[in-house]
Order: C-alpha cells, then sequence, then structure tokens
C-alpha cells in the first residue's frame, strides 16, 4: 500500500494512471475558513429576518422575510413545510458554519482536542443537508410567475440571503478536509497515548 506524499500549500497529488486529482493541500485554507464562515454567520441574521422580496398589487404592498415565510406557513397548517425549512435554511446552516468556524478557530490557536473529531464528523454530515441554494430556486421562480402579475421588489434580505449562500459555498471550497482529519487524528492519537 503506497504512503500518502508529503503536499506543500498548493500542491495536488495526481494518480499516476488516470492523471486524477486524489488531494490538494490548500493555500492558507484555515485562515480563509475561519473568515468565510465568520462572515457567513453574520450575513445570516439580516438573511433570516429582512425583508427577501416585496410585491404590490391593487393599491397593495405586502413584503416578507424567511421567519415570515416559516411563520405563514405554520399559520396555515403546513407544519412539515415549515419545520423542512426551518431545519434546511436556517438550523443546519446555522451549525454548519458555527461548526466551521470552531473547528477553524481552535486548529489556529493550536487548542486541538479529540472532541473536535465529532465535530467534524457532524460537519460532514450535514454538509449534505444545507438546502439554502433550492430556496433561492424556489425565489427566483416565484418572482419570474409573479412578475406579470404584480409589482415586485427585491429586499435586502435577499441580497444577504445571497451572500450567505455564497460564503456557505465557499467554506466548502477553502476547508481543507485532508489537513484537518489528519491534525484531528493526530490530536486523538497524541491524548490516547
Amino acid at each position: 500500500m503506497a504512503t500518502k506524499p508529503a503536499l506543500h500549500a498548493g500542491q495536488k497529488a495526481m494518480c499516476s494512471r488516470c492523471n486524477a486529482k486524489l488531494f490538494e493541500s490548500k493555500v492558507n485554507s484555515i485562515d480563509r475558513t475561519l473568515a468565510i464562515s465568520l462572515a457567513g454567520l453574520l450575513f445570516l441574521i439580516p438573511a433570516m429576518t429582512m425583508p427577501l422580496m416585496g410585491m404590490g398589487l391593487v393599491g397593495l404592498f405586502n413584503q416578507a422575510s424567511m421567519v415570515d415565510c416559516i411563520a405563514i406557513l405554520i399559520q396555515n397548517d403546513f407544519y412539515i413545510i415549515g419545520l423542512c425549512l426551518f431545519l434546511f435554511t436556517i438550523a443546519i446552516p446555522i451549525v454548519r458554519l458555527v461548526t466551521a468556524f470552531y473547528i477553524a478557530y481552535c486548529i489556529k490557536r493550536g487548542r486541538v482536542k479529540p472532541q473536535l473529531l465529532q465535530f467534524f464528523r457532524s460537519y460532514h454530515t450535514l454538509d449534505h443537508w444545507v438546502m439554502l441554494h433550492v430556496f433561492l430556486l424556489g425565489i427566483i421562480v416565484s418572482m419570474y410567475k409573479l412578475l406579470s402579475m404584480a409589482d415586485l421588489t427585491v429586499g435586502l434580505g435577499f441580497s444577504a440571503f445571497v451572500l450567505l449562500l455564497l460564503c456557505s459555498t465557499l467554506v466548502s471550497v477553502t476547508l481543507d478536509q485532508h489537513t484537518m482529519w489528519e491534525t484531528l487524528e493526530d490530536a486523538c492519537e497524541h491524548s490516547n497515548s
């Protein structure tokens, strides 16, 4: 069995047979993950509480935030849809960004503990359940459908939501999973010995 080569920042390990990328060592991964996850957490509050879009029809104007959308679904007895919207667009993205921030912070400060390994496993589990992009697609389709019937305005919450989605995606891109796994597994081995 071949051993994993030591890579410097920015280098990639390629398969000698098919030339596929096996893994890479990302440049400044911890600092980037720390900064982007913090930015995502800062965009989270305005994205959830500020109006996403407003609609004017027959002299009436109404606008709603994501929290308002969840409240309206629950008031109209769509409990499961409201719960799913809350979980996949608010709760899981918050936990995922907090987890990425906390792990990057602990590694940056040299406070690596074996318990962080469980945090990182939860990050990987939650990574598949973030549905911000699906909600954004729903907003865009709704805007397209309603554009011919009413006057639509885009709220600041929509801009914050797009930036939150961008931060959530960039955290996945900047996070160097191989380096984090190795750092956390080394911490577990040192604590057990």
